[in-house]
């Protein structure tokens, strides 16, 4: 059997308070500075915990380059990065940037239980959910077949990494969307000749409890 090509999937760092008002989709918005102070301990840990030697990926969007220089800066031996476009986070079109509560009255199917909008879902201009899927696992394979065997990081989003479990489960876009996705949790997906392997969701470390 040849060696699988493994990717670690992380999602970048939470942004601004400000643009957590609002549905942000595929805005280029910054990181929120004090929690980039606050996640020394995770930064380090991701930083000694990523694979050595990898490939880096990152999307278009600036938060995970800059989600790559944290962790760079804490540890890790700094990387030349890819950018992969179509593991960007999902474009809302005529939605980015409307406050969260502006949503239900522009809705056209019943929301998710766990997301505001269905994974069907087609915003003014913008993309489905499960046009995410599609460009997502279309990139996934194109960069597993460019490292056989190889490991690879990748910075991304909460939506390209559901669409990626998506991919490799055979999940529908609304089972997709009930993966809760944590910024800078770590996701490790394995391929092995033509199947996928899920080996992690949400992987960080774990604190003992305090029982005294």
């Amino acid at each position: 059997m040849s060696d699988p090509t493994r990717l670690f999937l992380i999602r970048h760092a939470l942004v601004e308070p400000s643009a957590r008002t609002v549905f942000y989709g595929s805005m280029d918005v910054a990181l929120c500075d004090i929690t980039l102070q606050q996640e020394a301990a995770l930064y380090r840990w991701l930083a000694f915990h990523l694979p050595r030697p990898a490939h880096w990926v990152v999307t278009n969007l600036a938060r995970t380059r800059a989600t790559a220089a944290a962790i760079f800066a804490a540890g890790y031996p700094e990387q030349d990065l890819t950018v992969e476009p179509d593991l960007a986070e999902q474009h809302l079109g005529a939605w980015q940037g409307i406050p969260h509560e502006a949503l239900v009255e522009r809705l056209r199917h019943p929301p998710h239980p766990f997301w505001p909008h269905a994974a069907e879902e087609e915003p003014p201009g913008g993309e489905s959910f499960a046009q995410v899927q599609a460009r997502v696992g279309v990139a996934l394979e194109r960069i597993v077949e460019r490292h056989p065997g190889q490991d690879v990081v990748i910075v991304a989003h909460g939506g390209s990494i559901r669409a990626s479990l998506a991919h490799a489960l055979g999940l529908t876009g609304h089972q997709a969307l009930a993966f809760s996705i944590r910024n800078l949790g770590l996701t490790r997906l394995e391929k092995v000749g033509p199947d996928w392997r899920v080996a992690a969701v949400n992987e960080e470390p774990w604190t003992p409890p305090d029982w005294e």
